[in-house]
């Protein structure tokens, strides 16, 4: 679905990431690791071509380079991080913005009744249909970026892009998304491709990891595989599955609902 051989891009005349090879399949979970300023958010945005590159960024075969940005934009949605700053709209108008380019009337004129039923769809997958004509600047940050998932989902893309998109989200919000996620990846068609810092998050969603070190590609593999790696280590400069398990080894038990958590030798 996805191929990126030999891709190099920046800032102002600075390579940030250099020489990424990447094959990302249909229906793949891909996670990208590494620590601050590795170049991570980078990359996702050469995928989405909102920066320039060299090498080539294909979907499906053919190079984003030769593609209009409204045709990228159809295959491709970048689902970012909550901002404190955003316009007023309900929660409704929200979503429908994610239906521009299948306007066939322009952004501006009024949408079509598929569009209209269409971004329902998507407020009702996300359980926000009750909330539609809220302002979202009355939500809570869970609510707002499940508003945000749905306008992403209403673009219709084949591959979905996140960067640290757990960020402002509650422990339950957080396993929501990730389930969500895990679900629409599996529809034909459907990819995820996302930036996680938490560690946890990234295991409970990736069927892949590919972990960047200074711009460059570390170690690219299953999961586990991964982050039980040495390569790890080196890259967070720490014991990173010691530190997992450590974690848990501060409760001697804790019973609550039938629940029990007991220390792990």
């Amino acid at each position: 679905m996805l191929t990126l051989k030999n891709v190099s891009s920046g800032y102002n005349g600075h390579d940030v990431i250099s020489n990424i090879n990447l094959n990302v399949s249909e229906g793949e979970n891909l996670c990208i690791l590494g620590p601050n300023g590795c170049g991570k958010t980078t990359l996702i945005k050469t995928i989405a071509g909102i920066i320039p590159h060299r090498g080539t960024v294909k979907i499906d075969g053919k190079s984003i380079s030769s593609m209009k940005r409204t045709d990228v934009a159809r295959r491709i949605a970048v689902m970012s991080q909550i901002s404190s700053i955003y316009f007023s709209y309900t929660v409704y108008e929200t979503v429908l913005l994610g239906r521009y380019l299948h306007m066939k009337n322009g952004t501006f004129k009024e949408p079509s009744s598929t569009d209209r039923e269409y971004t329902d769809k998507c407020l009702k997958a996300v359980d926000l249909l009750s909330l539609k004509n809220k302002q979202i600047n009355t939500l809570s940050g869970g609510q707002l970026q499940r508003v945000y998932l749905a306008r992403t989902l209403a673009q219709e893309p084949s591959i979905i892009l996140l960067d640290e998109p757990t960020n402002h989200l509650d422990l339950k919000n957080q396993a929501d998304l990730i389930d969500f996620l895990k679900s629409w990846s599996k529809q034909e068609g459907h990819t995820v491709i996302g930036v996680l810092h938490d560690l946890n998050l990234a295991m409970k969603l990736a069927d892949n990891i590919l972990l960047l070190d200074k711009g460059t590609i570390a170690a690219y593999g299953k999961s586990e595989d991964i982050i039980s790696s040495r390569v790890i280590n080196e890259v967070y400069d720490m014991d990173v599955t010691g530190y997992m398990i450590d974690s848990l080894r501060h409760w001697e038990s804790l019973d609550n609902m039938h629940v029990k958590l007991r220390k792990i030798n």
